[in-house]
């Protein structure tokens, strides 16, 4: 009877042959290194909470359980039993996104791929039979691959960072989900005040158009005049029914991002924007903020240093991809039991890896043009989100000031000459529009502003969204041929 006992490596990159003892003890540190993969607690959400803790100040819930929807749902039910504050509306999109809480499943999906890549493969077992006369040979082989071990240093490294860039992609939809959020809250609640205003601007007309159609049935207004305000009125319904629309527009954007359904949507929001800050904000080292706490820069950096790890693996694996070693002993009933070691190299006769090195060089080269064009743009966009911002806030702060108030003063002193009848009621009227038309103005001014604060915001934490300012079109039109 003859056994034979081999152990079998595949290793990545050059090793020289090793004695018995060695190679034993080289398989028991492989075991040791590859039990040590294992998975984490809360698959790195943690640092996911503690950003939007820090940035945003907002707590997150991930949904792995009945019980986890169930603490979520009471949270939602909370906050939806008042009038829906902006910060609320944050809170319940980022506990309630059903969208959000897919996107943390990459976080478990991730982590068990990283832990399989720093796992060795399991050993095999070999067993054969033969008989040649009345000699009788069994041959057992145990192999296993230590490919794995040589290179898992680098793949750990090379895991670990694709495992950081995950989680701060994870950590970045998270802030633009509060900063769409709080875009489409302001753009709801603005929508809501526009058509309580165009609803004021369409009973204006109905009572001018009304008087209109009476005075020419008296023979006091002849049809130009009846046409002119009968077109104002037509004109304020048409500004009516595109508020409504987009009332319902902007209201069932923010229902999306909130992600809520059936009667939650029946939420409330206040009746009025937020007011004007003091003061805008000063932030002369702008860029600098931006360049240290972007997530979209650091992670550039995190995927330049993962492919600059992927290519010295590359390097280092390039001409030898294949090294086998082994144990053998052979025992016969018929002869002395042998024993020795074999080695077994790959020959790179056709591959000598350069396609490989040339295409981690490329990748590596890629990935730093990514991230200096991540800078670079960083820069650009909380620029621009800062210039918008105090813009909007200038506008804002004049609409405020001076076009609101000069028009008020207006319509003061053409109901006192109204009142001592020196203008008529139609002049009275077209006044009222004026006014009620500055209002509506100026509250979209302040939608902007607020808008351009999100979008600020986001610009110092992650990439923005920017937003282009609706301005008060909507709102100058809705004076119509009568303003």
């Amino acid at each position: 009877m003859r056994d034979d006992m081999q152990v079998a490596a595949a290793a990545s990159g050059r090793r020289r042959g090793t004695t018995g003892p060695r190679l034993l003890a080289l398989l028991a540190s492989a075991a040791v290194l590859g039990g040590c993969a294992t998975f984490t607690p809360d698959a790195g959400f943690g640092g996911v909470q503690q950003a939007a803790k820090d940035r945003i100040g907002k707590d997150l819930l991930w949904a792995r359980s009945d019980a986890d929807l169930d603490t979520i749902a009471r949270r939602v039910a909370q906050l939806l039993a008042k009038p829906l504050q902006v910060d609320d509306a944050v809170q319940v999109a980022l506990l309630n996104n059903r969208g959000l809480q897919a996107g943390f499943q990459d976080l478990g999906i991730t982590e068990a791929e990283v832990v399989q890549a720093g796992r060795l493969p399991n050993p095999g077992i070999s067993f054969g039979r033969m008989r040649q006369g009345d000699e009788r040979e069994i041959e057992r082989g145990l192999h296993f691959n230590l490919a794995r071990l040589v290179a898992l240093p680098l793949v750990g490294r090379v895991e670990a960072r694709r495992f950081a860039q995950v989680r701060a992609r994870v950590a970045m939809d998270v802030l633009s989900l509060a900063a769409e959020t709080r875009k489409g809250y302001f753009m709801a609640l603005a929508a809501e005040e526009t058509v309580r205003y165009m609803r004021q601007v369409k009973e204006a007309a109905d009572a001018s158009a009304e008087l209109a159609r009476r005075m020419q049935q008296v023979g006091n207004f002849n049809k130009l005049q009846r046409a002119r305000e009968q077109s104002f009125y037509a004109n304020a319904a048409l500004r009516l029914a595109q508020a409504e629309q987009a009332q319902r527009s902007t209201r069932e954007r923010l229902v999306r991002l909130l992600g809520v359904w059936g009667p939650q949507t029946l939420f409330s929001l206040p009746e009025r924007l937020s007011d004007l800050p003091p003061a805008p904000l000063e932030l002369p080292d702008i860029e600098q903020v931006a360049l240290a706490q972007r997530l979209d820069v650091q992670g550039a950096k995190l995927a330049a240093e993962q492919a600059a790890s992927n290519l010295g693996l590359q390097r280092s694996t390039r001409f030898v991809n294949l090294l086998e070693l082994g144990l053998v002993r052979n025992s016969s009933n018929e002869a002395p039991s042998q024993r020795g070691w074999e080695i077994g190299v790959e020959l790179p006769l056709f591959d000598w890896g350069d396609a490989r090195v040339a295409r981690a060089e490329a990748v590596h080269m890629q990935a730093l043009h990514r991230a200096a064009e991540t800078a670079v743009n960083a820069r650009s966009e909380v620029r621009e989100a800062y210039t918008g911002y105090r813009s909007a806030y200038d506008i804002a702060r004049h609409h405020r000031d001076e076009i609101v108030p000069l028009n008020q003063r207006i319509a003061e002193e053409n109901l006192l000459r109204y009142n001592g009848m020196l203008i008529g009621v139609f002049e009275l009227l077209a006044d009222a529009r004026t006014q009620i038309a500055s209002v509506n103005a100026s509250i979209e001014a302040l939608r902007d502003f607020w808008i351009a604060q999100a979008d600020l915001d986001m610009a110092l934490i992650g990439k923005p969204s920017l937003s282009a300012a609706a301005g008060p079109a909507m709102a100058a039109e809705a004076a119509g041929p009568g303003h």
